[in-house]
C-alpha cells in the first residue's frame, strides 16, 4: 500500500484512540465545533396495547350474528338511539363531558355535570364499543331501546380495564303536548 493512502488511516486511528474511549464525543466536538451527541436515554417501556374481550367472551359484547339493517335510519328509530349512544361515548373519549352529559335524561338523583366530569378523572383512556340495539318497546307514553355496550381503556396508573353492560335509552312517544326535546333519545339507565 502506498504511504499516501496509509496516512489518512493512521490519522483516523490516532484520533479515535486519543484520550481513550470515554469522552470521545466531547473531544470530537471540541475539534470540529459540532455539538456533542446527547447521551442515550432509554425510552420508557411501551404500554401494552388495549385488547378488550371479543364478542361472546366474558366482558365483551353479545355475539349476535344477526345482520344489522343497512337501510337508512331515522333519529326516532332504534338505530337512531344507538347513534345517540355512540355520540355519547365519542364525546367522553374526547373529554367533552358537558356535551356528553347533555345526552342523558334529566334526573333528580343523577350526577351534576361537575360530578359526571369528575367521574372520569381516574382514566387515562376511555373507549366504547356499541352493540346492536333491541327493538323499540313502549310503555305509558314512553319508548325504550336497550343497547349493549363494552367500555374499555386504561386507568391513569397504566392498568387496562374493561366492562360490559346494557344502556337503556328513552324518549317520549309522539303524544300531543310532547316537545321535540322530549321526543329525542336520551340515556335513561346504564348497567
Amino acid at each position: 500500500m502506498k504511504l499516501s493512502a496509509m496516512l489518512p488511516l493512521a490519522l483516523l486511528a490516532a484520533a479515535c484512540s486519543e484520550g481513550g474511549t470515554e469522552g470521545n464525543g466531547a473531544m470530537t466536538a471540541e475539534r470540529t465545533g459540532a455539538p456533542a451527541p446527547a447521551p442515550a436515554v432509554s425510552a420508557p417501556a411501551a404500554e401494552e396495547p388495549l385488547d378488550p374481550p371479543d364478542p361472546g367472551e366474558a366482558g365483551g359484547l353479545p355475539n349476535d350474528r344477526t345482520p344489522g339493517s343497512e337501510a337508512p335510519f331515522t333519529p326516532e328509530s332504534a338505530q337512531g338511539a344507538a347513534n345517540v349512544l355512540q355520540n355519547y361515548y365519542a364525546l367522553i373519549e374526547q373529554g367533552d363531558y358537558e356535551q356528553a352529559w347533555a345526552l342523558r335524561s334529566p334526573s333528580a338523583d343523577g350526577p351534576s355535570p361537575e360530578e359526571f366530569a369528575a367521574s372520569f378523572d381516574e382514566y387515562a383512556e376511555y373507549h366504547a364499543q356499541i352493540g346492536a340495539p333491541s327493538d323499540i318497546e313502549g310503555a305509558a307514553g314512553s319508548l325504550y331501546v336497550e343497547v349493549p355496550v363494552q367500555t374499555y381503556g386504561r386507568m391513569k396508573d397504566g392498568k387496562p380495564f374493561s366492562s360490559a353492560g346494557t344502556v337503556t335509552l328513552r324518549r317520549s312517544n309522539n303524544i300531543p303536548g310532547s316537545t321535540p326535546e322530549q321526543r329525542r333519545w336520551r340515556i335513561y339507565t346504564s348497567g
